[in-house]
């Protein structure tokens, strides 16, 4: 197993990441720890804020293979996975893998395709797996999905429903850049120049390397009993409509192993595991009452954890 300190390479990401997307630390350190937890990631924000310049610089700077899938309402499943050809040479049919052969997918705006071909998806983010044709074929490793969507509001969207919403281990929003962030944006260069400019600081072997550091992370007991006493809060409250399935409180582990990584520890604390429940928390609950469409990922997180005592 590396040692506490070897994440000192993932610091470098997350700072070159930051000179490309401003003023967003938390948002980048994140995704990083998504991606160190084998998870996919939902960016859900108004168009121009960044979403797939993120998923461009994690790759680059992350030594992956990328592929960008644009989705449309006239998409289909293949497009995603590929396709058989006849080739007249063999005789025999040939199979053109599609863009989701690849380490780091985009599926940029996801909720403009509709569900079936968003349920293309699914066995590639779950099996990490594609069968096409009564063929079972493996993807890369690692294997990371970004996908990014539009408010529900904006025409031209279909909802993303619970079960693949439950795919994605986390859900996180850019927003706008501060006053400060914008204005160096502004008479800054370009972000295109930027992102062409970056280095790769670690290769997918090494990022294999940290994954599989992240998994042997130490949870203590008393740890788990608070994962499970959030879990719990969620089942038996009013304040929820449904509350976090047995995969939720995987992926709230997962994720808080991944962050007390980031942080240089080999073991998980607390504040780890509150520092990622927005992201893991928000896109799988649903607040009862009138003011449930009003509350934000982090007011969804407060509530559970001014509702929940650290043992």
């Amino acid at each position: 197993m590396l040692s506490p300190k070897s994440p000192k390479r993932l610091e470098h990401v997350v700072g070159a990441t930051g000179s490309v997307i401003l003023g967003k630390e938390g948002q980048i350190r994140l995704a990083l720890a998504c991606l160190l937890a084998k998870g996919h990631l939902l960016i859900e924000d108004l168009p121009g804020v960044g979403k797939t310049t993120l998923a461009h610089a994690l790759a680059q700077l992350l030594g992956l293979s990328f592929q960008r899938i644009q989705f449309t309402s006239d998409m289909l499943p293949a497009d995603i996975i590929g396709v058989s050809v006849f080739d007249r040479d063999s005789g025999a049919f040939r199979f053109h893998p599609g863009p989701v052969f690849t380490h780091v997918v985009l599926a940029d705006e996801v909720n403009r395709a509709t569900p079936k071909t968003q349920s293309a998806l699914l066995e590639a983010m779950e099996e990490r797996q594609v069968t096409a044709e009564g063929q079972t074929r493996p993807l890369p490793e690692p294997f990371f999905v970004i996908a990014t969507q539009n408010p529900s509001t904006q025409i031209g969207t279909y909802p993303l429903p619970e079960s693949q919403l439950d795919r994605f281990l986390m859900r996180i929003e850019l927003g706008y850049p501060d006053r400060a962030a914008e204005r160096e944006l502004l008479a800054g260069v370009d972000r295109r120049e930027v992102l062409a400019g970056l280095q790769p600081c670690l290769s997918p072997e090494e990022l294999l390397t940290h994954q599989k550091a992240v998994r042997a992370v130490q949870v203590a007991e008393p740890l788990i009993d608070y994962v499970q006493a959030l879990v719990a809060q969620t089942r038996e409250s009013p304040d929820w409509q449904v509350g976090l399935s047995p995969r939720a409180a995987l992926a709230l582990l997962a994720a808080s192993r991944a962050w007390a990584w980031l942080e240089g520890r080999d073991h998980v604390l607390p504040d780890d595991v509150q520092a990622v429940l927005p992201g893991v928390a928000c896109h799988r609950l649903h607040a009862a009452g009138e003011s449930a469409a009003r509350l934000t990922p982090t007011e969804v997180a407060t509530r559970l954890i001014e509702a929940v005592p650290i043992p």
